[in-house]
């Protein structure tokens, strides 16, 4: 199948993001809790399709959550626990770029977790997102697939675009020759924690532009029915004469010289 291209990819784009803007105004009115986990390989497009969704919500609503490696705290707590305070308030969205299924994938087959470790995780999510779910949070997990040699194609192209390079890690570079285990690391993870209260979506990613679509759908069609009427706003005339602003070029402040006080 050939590739959309961005002209078709934005004109069906707009009308899904003007039912994100509705949507995000039913969590509001609704006192909902929205959390959608975007989880896959490296350069599986996950960026990018949160940039898709958040780009018309307003920031003080909707946030991404992209956490650092734990600190040397973090690594002593509940492994939850800092997952668990990012969590949203009512009327709030929280979009994760990776999230707790760190565990089971890059720190499983990077070796930053023991076996001993990656079992317990397995074990515990299930329990964990069903408190989450009968808490009344609306969660939504998605995996975004990549074949290896559409991985390889966005490697390249990221270590030759000086706007992208920042993308690869050492980790990633590494990961390249791990394609294998990080499936069989995926499949463990689905199968222990694909249940009915927190199912996994997998979305075909190989052409990012078709998986955003996709994706944006399958949220927007899983969720209920979010058409609020949107309020009149009627501006009244401005009194008097339009004030103009000043523009140009300032002239430099002079540095402070403690002898002139």
């Amino acid at each position: 199948m050939k590739k959309l291209k961005r002209k078709d990819y934005e004109e069906l784009l707009e009308p899904m993001q003007v039912e994100l803007v509705a949507m995000a105004r039913w969590v509001a009115a609704a006192g909902k809790r929205l959390v959608v986990l975007f989880e896959g390989r490296d350069t599986a497009g996950k960026g990018g399709a949160i940039d898709a969704i958040r780009e018309h919500l307003n920031p003080r609503q909707c946030r991404v959550v992209a956490l650092p490696k734990p600190t040397d705290r973090e690594a002593t707590q509940w492994y939850f626990q800092r997952y668990a305070a990012q969590m949203p308030a009512a009327g709030e969205i929280v979009l994760f770029d990776r999230s707790w299924y760190n565990r089971a994938g890059v720190e499983k087959v990077m070796g930053f977790a023991s076996e001993a470790q990656v079992k317990a995780f397995l074990q515990q999510t299930p329990a964990f997102e069903k408190q989450l779910v009968d808490d009344g949070i609306l969660l939504f997990k998605y995996w975004l697939c990549c074949d290896q040699e559409e991985q390889e194609k966005r490697f390249a192209e990221r270590g030759e675009d000086p706007l992208k390079r920042w993308k690869l890690s050492p980790i990633d570079l590494d990961a390249r020759a791990r394609y294998a285990d990080y499936t069989r690391a995926r499949e463990a993870m689905l199968k222990a924690t694909h249940d009915d209260f927190a199912p996994w979506t997998l979305v075909d990613f190989n052409d990012q532009k078709r998986g955003r679509l996709t994706l944006i759908r399958d949220l927007l069609d899983r969720l209920p029915d979010t058409h609020l009427p949107e309020s009149k706003l009627k501006l009244t005339p401005l009194s008097g004469k339009p004030h103009k602003e000043r523009y140009g070029v300032l002239k430099p402040i002079p540095a402070f010289d403690p002898q002139d006080d």
